[in-house]
């Protein structure tokens, strides 16, 4: 119960805008991180990929675009960089080979933060984690806490992921049902054979706003942060010999975030708040 009671306080703020979704907030507002000193930069390279909407993408037109590549320009305008600027994008095995290389300062592509990755990488602090929750049928108001509510009931979650593992491990008292596919997992919440699904709260926003759902289900509880299943989330990466540019990246997005940038950004590519 206490391990439950903790999970359900999120490691980041969510600003509440009344009725509209929730904000991650990732910056404490009473920090300050000093401005970076760049003019000795003589430009600033961003390496993505195209294949990982709605992250980083080519557009119907061929054009590359997502939310990556609008918060790398959102960065470049925020450092005074922005006639320095310059986004590329390639093969994700090869993101590493060009920033070793000198091919690009920073790659924003969602390379995994962990102690083996940190000997090689020096990385921003994180811009975005993507929690785990719950989703039911609506109708229903289940009391809180949630843990509560569904105590004894049939709780979908799909096998052989860190989102299993994590509920056997905090949620031990629910009756877990295990589906191979996620499209089979959304399927038993639309047709009762669960009474709430859990899992990955990124892809469960666009199965909520998408045509599949139908408008049967929503968020409950949550959202709900444990690094040690689900990691820390995404961060900018940069040559471990630069930890001058991944504190730069840390000013800037702190003051995205101040400003309200950020939150643009993310309800303009996640318009069902995952938080």
């Amino acid at each position: 119960m206490l391990a439950a009671a903790i999970l359900t306080v999120p490691a980041v703020s969510a600003a509440k805008s009344g009725t509209g979704p929730d904000i991650p907030l990732f910056w404490n507002a009473t920090e300050r991180l000093p401005k970076p000193n760049l003019t000795a930069l003589p430009r600033l390279r961003f390496l993505t990929t195209t294949d990982f909407p709605p992250f980083n993408f080519l557009d119907s037109a061929g054009r590359l675009t997502g939310f990556h590549v609008d918060l790398a320009r959102a960065i470049c305008a925020e450092l005074e960089l922005a006639g320095k600027c310059q986004i590329q994008a390639l093969p994700w095995d090869e993101l590493d080979s060009a920033l070793q290389e000198g091919e690009g300062e920073a790659v924003i592509a969602g390379l995994a933060v962990t102690a083996k990755s940190r000997e090689k990488y020096a990385f921003s602090r994180s811009y975005l984690q993507f929690p785990a929750r719950f989703v039911v049928r609506k109708g229903g108001q289940p009391r809180q806490p949630v843990f509560d509510a569904l105590k004894g009931k049939k709780i979908g979650v799909q096998a052989d992921t860190a989102h299993e593992r994590m509920l056997r491990a905090y949620f031990a008292n629910f009756d877990i049902v295990t589906y191979a596919e996620a499209n089979e997992l959304y399927q038993s919440l639309e047709s009762g054979k669960t009474d709430a699904i859990f899992g990955d709260g990124m892809r469960l926003s666009f199965w909520l706003a998408g045509d599949q759902a139908k408008g049967c289900c929503r968020f409950a509880g949550g959202p709900y942060l444990a690094p040690e299943y689900l990691g820390t989330g995404m961060a900018i990466a940069v040559k471990a010999d630069n930890p001058d540019l991944a504190n730069a990246l840390n000013y800037a997005l702190q003051a995205l975030t101040a400003k309200g940038t950020f939150s643009e950004l993310y309800l303009r590519y996640f318009p069902v708040s995952f938080y």
